[in-house]
């Protein structure tokens, strides 16, 4: 069950004894186990009804003791075990997974990895909950994820601020939806954030960053290349190697993948490139000007100079003077 649906159920006033939330994805748990402890329960119910446990600190004793409880004055109580994944006698557990009590809604957020499936406690989770797995968002679905958020928030957002929030923050959806409501906030009226709403409120540069990079590697603009690299030597976290280099790796993947394609026109590349103008437009300036021997070396400059950036076969050389040192090859 996605959380969408079970946000939706809740809302409906529609429960389970038994919620298992797992995975890597800190954002989704987080979602769910704040609607869980504001929302379930109305202020006056939450005083005697809403417990709240932390897995470091946790006594599995009191823990099934508060779950066991009956709740006062409510048809229902809350009990919460936050950061699951640090609780050490977890196992203890079991006996409950095996026989949860009705009245009571236990939330269970096991954050950064899953359970072994191997184990009973596992077992007897998955014949009792509702178990959620939240899953990292794939690269290549990220900029629709940004997307549609933006469109769930009642707003609009251009191509190249999707673009200039993917490569800059990741897949960390807890930072990309606290810097989208910080956004939001500074809008003033306009329903449509743009590059230059990105460059003004969140500090991420429109014209120099990994993508500005990659377009300048793809029409072999030297000058512009380096002189991106020089702003990023200027704002160490405009572009840290460790991030530009992955980010211009993803791009230039995707671009190669391209010449395994019949039909290049600008119709049949839109859908592979998430129907970004600029992605698009990059990958044929690329394709022209490297063909697909030149474009190889690039994925190969790349992972030369990936290793060299953590410290492999290289002595301590700057950051700036590696990824200059890499666009020379590249565009030579």
């Amino acid at each position: 069950m996605s959380a969408e649906k079970i946000l939706s159920e809740w809302s409906g006033k529609k429960f389970k004894s038994l919620y298992w939330l797992e995975g890597e994805e800190d954002y989704y748990i987080d979602k769910l186990v704040d609607y869980a402890e504001h929302h379930i329960l109305d202020e006056a119910e939450s005083g005697f009804n809403l417990t709240v446990f932390y897995g470091k600190d946790a006594d599995w004793t009191e823990l099934l003791n508060a779950c066991k409880r009956y709740p006062m004055f409510a048809e229902r109580q809350v009990v919460l075990l936050k950061e699951a994944q640090h609780m050490r006698e977890i196992d203890k557990l079991e006996s409950y997974f095996d026989n949860p009590l009705a009245s009571t809604i236990f939330v269970v957020a096991y954050k950064g990895k899953t359970l072994d499936k191997r184990k009973t406690l596992y077992k007897s989770i998955k014949k009792s909950a509702e178990i959620f797995n939240s899953e990292k968002v794939k690269e290549y679905k990220l900029a629709a994820w940004i997307t549609e958020y933006v469109q769930s928030c009642g707003y609009k957002i251009n191509s190249k601020a999707v673009n200039l929030l993917e490569e800059h923050l990741g897949n960390d959806l807890g930072r990309i939806t606290n810097e989208i409501e910080k956004l939001t906030l500074n809008l003033k009226g306009s329903k449509e954030i743009t590059d230059d709403d990105i460059e003004k409120y969140i500090g991420i540069s429109k014209e120099y960053n990994a993508f500005e990079l990659q377009a300048a590697i793809a029409k072999k603009d030297l000058a512009k290349a380096l002189t991106i690299i020089q702003y990023f030597e200027g704002n160490p976290k405009a572009g840290p190697i460790q991030a530009v280099l992955p980010a211009l790796y993803s791009s230039f993947s995707k671009i190669y993948m391209v010449f395994g394609l019949q039909d290049k026109s600008v119709a049949a590349l839109k859908p592979h490139f998430y129907n970004n103008p600029f992605a698009v437009q990059a990958a044929l300036d690329t394709i022209k000007n490297y063909k697909y021997e030149g474009v190889e070396r690039i994925l190969l400059l790349l992972h030369h100079y990936n290793l060299k950036g953590v410290g492999i076969a290289d002595t301590g050389t700057p950051d700036a003077e590696l990824m200059k040192e890499m666009v020379v090859k590249m565009i030579a």
